[in-house]
């Protein structure tokens, strides 16, 4: 009695292509789909089980849904005037509704319940041309990987940057809150000498004793020291202040 027609569908259909070099295993896959309204058992076999590494090789598929088989194909020596021979087969059974164990199902599955479909592998080397484009591909995709990193890494500056305006600007107002003070003082100062020139001729045309003359020039002077002592550290507190927008600029 001829088996039934397979429920499966199988991507590729009829054949599975492994693409060299051969020095490293090499991985092709099947898609099997389940098309129906009913759960499907199925099992992977191979005429060459020593060569190839099936994932999975047997299990379920759901109603509705697929599943990916990993067929891996083993180091060799590629000859590339020896055709391959080698096979594999899927086979499937629809699911029992009261099934507990899959291996016991296979093993009392009748023949007329086995649905199968049989692939032939092909293996191929790739081309000059084909190893020139994909040198091309890798460097191409070095290359943004490159940028990529290289704009990821210039970001934190530009963030850094942009955190950085709102106290930058605070500064700016600091400073010029500074030239005005330091101009207020200069102002000031020279008010004070104006006033201390105008006291000492006074002083002098009403011919003061000595001793109050000098009070009063010691008095001006300890003025002026204390004046200039403030404009001192003001001009050295807006130098500190301008090398650490410099920096900020940088």
């Amino acid at each position: 009695m001829a088996r039934p027609e397979q429920v499966l569908v199988l991507e590729p259909q009829h054949e599975l292509k492994f693409r060299g070099p051969f020095t490293d295993v090499v991985t092709a896959t099947l898609k099997l789909t389940n098309p129906t309204d009913r759960n499907v058992c199925f099992k992977v076999k191979t005429t060459a089980p020593r060569r190839y590494c099936v994932r999975p090789n047997s299990g379920i598929i759901d109603a509705g849904t697929s599943i990916n088989v990993s067929v891996m194909l083993q180091p060799f020596d590629y000859d590339p005037n020896e055709k391959s021979k080698h096979k594999f087969m899927v086979l499937s059974m629809l699911a029992p509704y009261d099934m507990t164990d899959m291996e016991g199902v296979w093993k009392e599955a009748k023949p007329e319940e086995l649905m199968d479909s049989k692939l032939r592998c092909s293996f191929e080397m790739p081309l000059e041309n084909d190893k020139a484009h994909e040198s091309e591909s890798i460097k191409t995709v070095y290359s943004s990987t490159s940028s990529v990193k290289t704009e990821y890494t210039a970001l934190p500056k530009s963030a850094s940057a942009s955190l950085d305006d709102g106290e930058v600007k605070k500064i700016m107002e600091e400073c010029k809150r500074l030239q005005m003070e330091v101009q207020r003082l200069r102002e000031e100062n020279k008010q004070i000498r104006e006033d201390d020139g105008l006291r000492k001729r006074k002083v002098t045309s009403v011919a003061a004793p000595h001793s109050s003359s000098s009070s009063v020039m010691a008095t001006a002077a300890s003025r002026d020291e204390g004046l200039s002592t403030r404009i001192l550290a003001l001009c050295v507190l807006f130098f500190v202040i301008g090398v650490i927008i410099g920096k900020l600029a940088m």
